[in-house]
């Protein structure tokens, strides 16, 4: 079984291909600078990324336009070439913008023609060194409040992605997937102090503000519309509980907080 991996270069990809090529299974990590190429804006790439596939791990090219036509175009060519599983990487948060482009995308890997599993994650901890909350200048900036958010570490869902494209007993189900618990945005910033002994600290940021900024910066208005349906999910409490996909398929924890911040943050964020 070959394994076509869209977006192998990403957070989650690459992670992913290191864990399948070490269990021994043939993968093929495809991105616009692979060398071979896959590009969602250029259909010509897709046949030759899609030859001998038989199972496939989805990451769409962003959430500022609705892509899910292309994928329902992606999906019936995988089908025809004899693709015959596909895992989508979704978002918890689609729970709040059910009709964003990423509730689209799962929609339309629904209808589509080739069995499915839909991964949803919640906030990833990456994102405090590879993402939207990494700090600067030692403040993590976010209209977020008091709400607290289960952080998952990408290593877990990694994991859980490599398990449900190798054993298939996972077709047509929705795994939501957290941490092991929440925390607010001003305990997360004391972990990440206390693990790699630089200041941090958060600060609250108004919807309007948060918005404007993003404006400012030229980001598309859908994008900036999925990005708050996100953050006030946070805000509200709405993002705060636990889910059990990564026990539930791995048979064992979520990665703590602290254990992730220990293993990653401490060398990102001290470099």
């Amino acid at each position: 079984m070959t394994h076509l991996i869209l977006g192998g270069s990403g957070k989650v990809g690459r992670r992913l291909t290191q864990l399948l090529d070490l269990a021994g299974h043939p993968t093929r990590p495809v991105s616009r600078s692979t060398a071979t190429v896959f590009d969602w804006h250029d259909e010509s790439t897709w046949p030759t990324a899609l030859d001998g596939v038989t199972s496939m791990f989805v990451v769409g090219p962003g959430s500022s336009s609705d892509w899910s036509p292309q994928l329902t175009r992606l999906l019936d060519l995988a089908h025809d070439l004899g693709t015959e599983h596909v895992v989508l990487l979704s978002a918890r948060a689609v729970e709040f913008l059910s009709d964003g482009a990423v509730g689209r995308a799962e929609q339309a890997l629904q209808r589509g023609p080739i069995p499915w599993t839909v991964l949803r994650p919640s906030h990833f901890a990456q994102n405090f060194t590879e993402a939207m909350f990494v700090p600067a200048d030692g403040r993590i900036v976010a209209p977020t409040g008091t709400g607290a958010e289960p952080f998952v570490d990408v290593a877990d869902v990694a994991a859980v992605a490599a398990a449900v494209m190798t054993k298939r007993e996972y077709d047509g189900r929705i795994l939501a997937l957290s941490g092991p618990e929440a925390l607010t945005f001003d305990e997360a910033a004391a972990q990440l102090t206390e693990t790699t002994g630089i200041s941090v600290r958060f600060e609250d940021e108004s919807d309007g503000d948060h918005a404007g900024r993003l404006r400012a910066a030229g980001t598309p208005e859908m994008y900036i519309q999925w990005r708050m349906a996100m953050l006030n999910g946070i805000r509200s409490g709405a993002d705060s509980y636990v889910s059990t996909g990564v026990t539930d398929v791995l048979h064992r924890p979520a990665t703590p907080f602290t254990t992730w911040a220990q293993r990653e943050a401490a060398p990102a964020l001290s470099t």
